[in-house]
């Protein structure tokens, strides 16, 4: 009976040991696209009042986790049954996250300044909408990503036991998810950490300077996050494409793969646009 359970014990050992090292490969396999990942969050997770953004932050993360819930056993189960809908999938929200990249941009470019009295009415009516709204498109962004990191993650233990796939999907994914939505919170409280490094140093010395240095910075990464986070989207759509369309990753071979990416991502969403454009004037709500 207990040379059974040592037995057991070994079985256990073995397990955790390959899922260890499925787990590292997974991790280097998917550590471009939690880039990626880092920068679309970290630009959707700011930009709201001070007071908001940790909450703000929290429902993002539940709802990360949430998606991973249910992308990682459909994922399993397409897999196993009908491999050809993942790449469907995909496609699908490549499409999606190339729309918004292009549509910020549109939005920046085309955008119209809004008076002071608007401004104020947005202020004071339409804060929770608005944080209601981007939480929503975060959270929809998130669930694109967090299927291209299972499915990346899933294709490095195709030939694994069915345990071992699903343990070091689940990993993986946990893993994204605390790493992703924790340096993004370590982000946007830079100023709370530089605040108080000023008033413990009594605004003297290394520690204050460096407070202030984090207060000012704050404004800058935010637009830096806002700009990295748009190219992201692109480029991550474009993978997508020229990933799981045969004819575009055998398309153009000597243009640079970055470039590539993101020209077709571009194109994408500039497609996308056009096409719900054309629907808005077509029923009459443009």
């Amino acid at each position: 009976m207990a040379s059974g359970f040592f037995a057991i014990l070994d079985d256990i050992a073995a397990l955790m040991d390959d899922i260890a090292v499925t787990s590292k490969v997974a991790a280097r396999k998917t550590a471009g696209i939690l880039g990626d990942d880092l920068a679309v969050n970290a630009e959707k997770a700011t930009g709201f009042l001070a007071s908001r953004e940790l909450p703000v932050l929290w429902a993002i993360t539940k709802g990360s986790f949430i998606n991973k819930l249910i992308i990682i056993p459909i994922a399993l189960l397409l897999n196993v049954f009908f491999p050809l809908a993942i790449k469907v999938i995909l496609v699908l929200g490549g499409f999606y996250l190339a729309y918004e990249g292009v549509e910020k941009i549109i939005d920046y470019c085309f955008h119209r300044s809004k008076s002071g009295h608007e401004v104020m009415v947005k202020n004071e009516e339409g804060d929770r909408v608005a944080e209601k709204a981007k939480v929503k498109s975060a959270v929809t962004t998130d669930f694109i990503l967090s299927i291209e990191i299972v499915i990346i993650a899933l294709g490095t233990v195709l030939e694994e036991s069915l345990s071992i796939q699903l343990v070091t999907v689940s990993v993986i994914a946990f893993l994204a998810t605390v790493g992703v939505y924790g340096i993004v919170a370590l982000i946007v409280r830079m100023d709370d950490v530089g605040f108080k490094l000023i008033k413990d140093a009594h605004d003297r010395g290394f520690f204050s300077k460096l407070g202030h240095i984090l207060i000012k910075s704050l404004p800058w990464v935010i637009k830096i996050l806002g700009f990295v986070g748009t190219i992201a989207l692109l480029l991550v759509s474009g993978g997508i494409f020229v990933h799981n369309i045969g004819y575009l990753h055998a398309v153009f071979p000597g243009i640079p793969a970055l470039v590539k990416e993101f020209a077709f991502g571009l194109i994408a969403g500039l497609t996308v646009v056009a096409l719900l454009t054309l629907s808005k004037i077509i029923s009459g709500k443009l």
